[in-house]
């Protein structure tokens, strides 16, 4: 399989400069409210495995390593109902991610108790860093996704 094109955030320059800025944003935004990026990276991954976007979740999977997140965590993320490796708020976070992604899933596709439940462990500008990681996260995926981009592959 090969890739349909670039990617269309390469071929518009404004719009490459708009994401990394707004990604810069995001994290500085974390670090003040005290959300840690790898729970940004875990909320960011699970989006990209539900959209089926192989780029997003190898770039996600590697941040989150070199975040000092561990593989046994990372490879129970699509399952971390199912798992103990993760916190309440991290649990709150992965939640979150999968109804910002599923949208069309539900009627009310983010319900009171999965925003409360992420509220009780963030604050509003967390809170407000989080939704928006997830919805540029899942901007990404859909770049990637309509244009099949592809994971770069080593050589040997």
């Amino acid at each position: 399989m090969q890739s349909r094109m670039q990617s269309p955030a390469m071929i518009v320059p404004e719009a490459i400069q708009a994401l990394q800025a707004l990604g810069k944003a995001l994290f500085a935004s974390a670090e003040t409210t005290g959300v840690p990026s790898r729970t940004l990276f875990l909320a960011y991954l699970r989006a990209s495995q539900i959209n089926g976007d192989s780029v997003c979740v190898e770039l996600h999977s590697r941040n989150a390593l070199a975040a000092g997140d561990t593989a046994d965590r990372l490879l129970t993320v699509a399952a971390w109902r199912e798992t103990p490796h993760f916190t309440n708020a991290e649990r709150a976070a992965l939640a979150l991610s999968e109804v910002v992604t599923r949208l069309s899933d539900r009627t009310d596709p983010v319900s009171d108790e999965s925003y409360n439940e992420a509220a009780r462990h963030y604050d509003e500008q967390a809170l407000a860093t989080l939704i928006a990681g997830i919805a540029t996260a899942n901007l990404w995926n859909r770049l990637n996704v309509s244009t099949r981009q592809m994971v770069s592959v080593p050589t040997r």
